[in-house]
């Protein structure tokens, strides 16, 4: 068996694109929090799938829609109307306050969307975005994100795009121009380093966008979904974007993203966007199931109170000499070090527990929601311990 899984590996590593680097770990099954290599050892999960399985490996609710639905009708483009597809759009812009969906399959995309959609309500070019700030490779959000390791190669990519500070309405207001289609933020940074809006920021930024005649779209693409203790994160703002973007945890681990339409921008044009797979029967059906656990089960109430208890926790216990900050909302966690994260990931998924960068120096923890109150302890109080024997 060890010898099939090694050739495998090997097998992948010949034909996949290069463009990942892959740790040395061969995952083969998951179960709520737990994922199980082809050992059969287990893991405590705070990578989450990178943010996309808030409700866990192999939700029954999940897995149980994904049956029903695969039984049924699993494509069916929005040249036809389809019943779950028109059920899931109600349910979420109810749930978001929002009145229009665009329906596709990733946050790269939904952001990609948004910026189309802010030029064609607008007749604008112009964009500001922040420094630290994610929104996707493709090249529309490439060209707002902002580290220049990721930009530079592709180089050149949509003009008029300004990145300023985060947190700082003075230089955002400064950037503003007559020409300015759309803010893009993120609630929190996560690639960015975890870094979360401080009080009265979001509401100071709408009010300039307002006063300018700009858009305000807000990327909840790995925010979204209770992540940060409340379905979306900017409601813990009080906010209200004229696009949201969402993806990663909306459909249980499916592929699905979305923007939603604010009702003052009216519908769009017919053949203006589009997506072939985009609000498909099997994602929105999952999309259903999602959002009812999210909506009914307490687990989003559960990640405010447990996440600040745990955060607090992991501030005054993790040794100073080895961490500037903790930082974060909900289950959204990020641990600013003194040095490289990447021997502490190592030293982590050595002692059963697999976590995140965030850039060089930050240890960026998404644990899914379900994970039991005993299992993100231990996790908290394993990541002490090894910053501790790090001394």
């Amino acid at each position: 068996m060890l010898a099939e899984a090694l050739d495998l590996n090997a097998l992948e590593d010949q034909h996949s694109s290069g463009t990942y680097l892959k740790r040395d770990l061969n995952i083969v099954r998951g179960e709520g929090a737990t994922l199980y290599d082809d050992t059969g050892r287990a893991y405590i999960d705070l990578v989450g799938g990178q943010g996309s399985a808030s409700l866990g490996h192999c939700h029954p609710a999940i897995v149980e829609a994904i049956r029903q639905q695969s039984a049924e009708l699993i494509t069916c483009p929005e040249l036809f109307h389809n019943p779950v597809r028109a059920r899931y759009q109600a349910e979420l812009c109810r749930a978001a306050g929002m009145n229009r969906a665009f329906l596709c399959n990733s946050g790269t995309e939904a952001n990609e969307a948004a910026l189309k959609i802010a030029r064609l309500k607008t007749g604008r070019t112009g964009y500001i975005a922040a420094m630290r700030g994610f929104h996707g490779r493709t090249m529309g959000a490439l060209s707002v994100t902002w580290d220049k390791s990721y930009r530079e190669p592709f180089n050149p990519l949509i003009p008029n795009v300004t990145h300023v500070p985060y947190n700082n309405i003075e230089k955002l207001t400064a950037a503003l121009s007559a020409d300015t289609a759309a803010v893009i933020l993120e609630v929190v940074q996560g690639e960015g380093g975890v870094h979360p809006a401080h009080d009265g920021y979001l509401q100071q930024v709408q009010a300039a966008c307002r006063a300018n005649g700009t858009l305000l779209i807000i990327d909840e693409v790995q925010t979204g979904f209770g992540r940060t203790g409340s379905l979306f994160a900017h409601q813990q703002d009080g906010i209200q974007p004229d696009l949201l973007t969402m993806a990663k945890s909306m459909a249980g681990g499916l592929p699905m993203g979305a923007v939603l339409i604010h009702e003052s921008l009216g519908e769009l044009p017919p053949a203006s966007h589009g997506s072939t797979f985009g609000g498909n029967p099997l994602a929105c059906a999952a999309g259903l199931a999602a959002l009812e656990v999210y909506q009914n089960s307490g687990l989003v109430e559960r990640a405010h109170k447990l996440g600040g208890e745990v955060r607090e926790w992991l501030a005054s216990n993790a040794p100073e000499s080895q961490v500037r900050e903790v930082r974060g909302r909900g289950f959204m966690f990020g641990l600013e070090l003194r040095g490289k994260v990447a021997p502490i990931l190592k030293a982590l998924q050595e002692r059963g527990v697999v976590a995140l960068p965030a850039g060089p120096s930050v240890l960026r923890l998404l644990p899914p929601l379900v994970i039991t109150e005993d299992d993100l302890w231990e996790a908290a109080h394993r990541i002490v311990e090894i910053l501790n024997h790090a001394l």
